[in-house]
């Protein structure tokens, strides 16, 4: 799991393809590689990757051919930036919301125009995911945990501050960068209670008990 604080950028050094798959090599500048072990996972581009390889200044990940068809990590190449966060710990400050690193699809800027010294972004996500984007709620773009301000059909608006610009690859996004998506999971998991119904007979949770208790209005 992670929280969606960007811990620091590192840059792609080389891709590797494997028959449909392939590894990435990814150099992690400002990371700290402290307690970094093998078969630890790094949120890259917020996707979940394994590290398989690790010396002082790079880790190797494997990308299955799921994840390349989910998100943005097929469209890498050798120098591009990347955002970075390590797994969280029982000791982690949690800054964000909580981030899983499955990616649900990928976006697209559609919109961009500075407010004072912040930068707001118009977003388009795929139809499918637009009823787990809610105004105020938690969106996670390319690993960042971010707010969104305003829905408007597929589309949301993100109001990104100066120090999230100068920490993370948003600096780089220009309309038309497509970008990876992980909606709330509490979301997910709300809509997975309300559409069981073969289940609510013999759970006490439905949408009465989650209007009750405050979870709907």
């Amino acid at each position: 799991m992670f929280t969606g604080i960007i811990q620091a950028v590192g840059v792609i050094r080389s891709l590797t393809p494997h028959a449909g798959d392939l590894s990435l090599t990814i150099d992690t500048q400002d990371l700290s590689i402290e307690g970094i072990q093998l078969g630890d996972s790094i949120a890259t581009n917020g996707v979940c990757l394994t590290v398989v390889k690790l010396d002082q200044q790079s880790f190797t990940a494997d990308v299955s051919a799921e994840s390349l068809r989910c998100s943005t990590l097929a469209d890498l190449k050798a120098g591009d930036p990347v955002n970075l966060e390590k797994a969280m710990t029982p000791t982690t400050h949690f800054g964000g919301h909580i981030v899983s690193g499955h990616v649900d699809g990928v976006g697209k800027i559609v919109k961009h125009f500075k407010d004072a010294r912040a930068h707001r972004f118009w977003l388009e996500a795929p139809a499918q995911l637009a009823k787990y984007i809610a105004e105020k709620g938690s969106i996670t773009i390319d690993g960042a945990s971010l707010t969104v301000n305003e829905v408007s059909g597929n589309q949301f608006l993100l109001n990104i501050v100066p120090h999230t610009i100068a920490n993370t690859i948003i600096k780089h996004y220009t309309l038309g960068t497509q970008v990876n998506l992980e909606v709330d999971i509490i979301a997910r998991y709300l809509e997975r209670l309300l559409t069981a119904t073969d289940q609510q007979s013999e759970s006490p949770i439905n949408k009465a008990f989650l209007a009750t208790h405050g979870f709907l209005k």
